[in-house]
């Protein structure tokens, strides 16, 4: 759901398809910046014989913009290569693969990273890497973590990256949610809309994302390799401190059929057809009918969406679902009041002197980024509900990537953090909406360092 299928066009296209986007202050390398892309998503491990993999006709990138004008200073892009070293065979690997140059490991994958500067000069940062493997089974891939710590490469000048398959790390009851917002843990409370014979009760919910894969493009880079002039710094309030970051997947703009080759050719400028920022951004507030066009956008123009985000449809439907359960929500939406809170949160970063120590502002621009400062270390006690667990470091200060992000703009949405801008009183529901009663079920293990998304689940253990 965070961005999962979140566009009609993108959905048709998942390697080229952003899930997650997570950008935080490395808790084991403090003066490092993580930047982590997903995609594929929704992948499940058993998925032979073509086993999931990046598009090498597509351009990944992840942006950064640290002058506050929702474009990019400082890019990093990612190419794929593809080679199949056995055409006899239709098989992914003929024996155990046991290391990157395994010659039982017949289709393989490397890229290149290249870093652009915000005058279009660019920087090999390597090339030839090599991906891992997708995690198969205990026959195919009997050392996975071995195969996936082989490929995280070191760039020099303190960079690190890693692109390859892992744990699926965002959590989220996809199954309650679309069903009309029928949120278990509070679905006794949701209308019935009359249907004759349904009872609903209170429950855990379902863990829709558990024993999934994904694909995912991390880097590690020193924060003076993000912020303006290199800034790196303790001070909190020096609006050098904040970068905004999002990322984006392109096409080259004109596609060929090939009949006879049973390939296509493409041909003529890279078109943006993917973008993510802020989690859920896309898929929550934006119609449906305009979803593609956001895609095709760089955040500099999403000024064109901020009515949405001003007046989110979801604001008014909380009260319609579930009767008497947010009469100061409806109150306020009825009101026509515009949303100075997600205005701030998603589309300017929040300014000085709203919250005691924080401010992640970017300016007067509005734009869907991730916006992080740098300059607010990693907590020593993590709290997965961000800034609204009294956690500086967590979402929407950047994302990390056990952060839980749906429950945080359930509640942010329903009124929970109105109260910050003006005089008014959340719904004693707003602070206790969400899609789980902790403990999550089928949550993945996070790894404590790099690359922080957890193995992947093979397809021969997953039942």
């Amino acid at each position: 759901m965070s961005s999962h299928r979140e566009a009609p066009e993108i959905s048709k296209d998942s390697v080229a398809d952003s899930t997650d986007l997570y950008a935080f202050v490395s808790p084991n390398a403090p003066d490092t910046v993580t930047l982590i892309a997903n995609y594929l998503p929704l992948q499940g491990p058993a998925a032979g014989p073509n086993f999931y993999e990046f598009g090498d006709d597509v351009l990944y990138e992840i942006h950064i913009d640290n002058t506050g004008d929702g474009r990019p200073d400082v890019t990093y892009q990612f190419r794929f290569t593809t080679t199949v070293h056995n055409p006899n065979t239709f098989l992914y690997n003929t024996g155990p693969i046991t290391s990157l140059d395994s010659a039982n490991w017949n289709r393989r994958q490397t890229y290149s990273v290249t870093r652009v500067d915000a005058w279009g000069r660019c920087t090999m940062l390597g090339q030839g890497l090599a991906c891992p493997p997708c995690n198969i089974g205990p026959l195919s891939t009997p050392d996975y973590p071995g195969l996936a710590q082989a490929a995280v490469h070191n760039l020099g000048g303190g960079r690190t990256v890693f692109a390859g398959q892992r744990a699926e790390g965002f959590y989220v009851d996809l199954g309650s949610i679309f069903d009309l917002g029928d949120l278990r843990p509070f679905q006794n409370l949701h209308t019935t809309f009359n249907i004759p014979g349904l009872t609903l009760n209170a429950q855990q919910g379902v863990n829709s994302t558990a024993q999934l894969n994904v694909h995912s493009i991390a880097i590690q880079v020193p924060i003076t390799d993000l912020t303006r002039d290199g800034w790196h710094g303790t001070n909190v309030a020096d609006p050098r401190a904040v970068v905004g970051v999002w990322t984006t997947a392109s096409r080259r703009k004109v596609t060929v059929r090939e009949i006879e080759a049973g390939r296509d050719d493409e041909n003529g400028p890279f078109v943006q057809v993917s973008r993510l920022g802020s989690p859920l951004f896309n898929e929550v507030l934006v119609p449906m009918a305009r979803k593609d066009e956001w895609n095709a956008l760089p955040p500099a123009d999403d000024k064109r969406f901020a009515q949405y985000v001003a007046h989110p449809e979801l604001a008014s439907l909380l009260p319609a679902l579930y009767p008497g359960v947010f009469p100061n929500l409806a109150a306020l939406d009825a009101a026509g009041t515009a949303r100075a809170d997600l205005l701030a949160i998603l589309l300017t970063g929040i300014p000085s002197g709203v919250i005691p120590g924080f401010q992640n502002n970017t300016g007067t621009v509005q734009a869907d980024m991730l916006r992080l400062n740098t300059a607010i270390k990693p907590s020593a006690t993590p709290n997965n509900l961000g800034l609204l667990g009294g956690d500086l470091a967590g979402f929407p200060n950047g994302r990390r990537v056990a952060d839980d992000v749906v429950t945080i703009e359930l509640r942010a949405i329903a009124g929970v953090t109105y109260a910050l801008v003006a005089t008014y009183t959340p719904d004693a529901a707003a602070g206790l909406v969400t899609d789980f009663n902790p403990p999550v079920p089928g949550l993945p293990a996070y790894l404590p360092t790099f690359p922080y998304l957890g193995v992947p689940y093979s397809g021969y253990s997953v039942q």
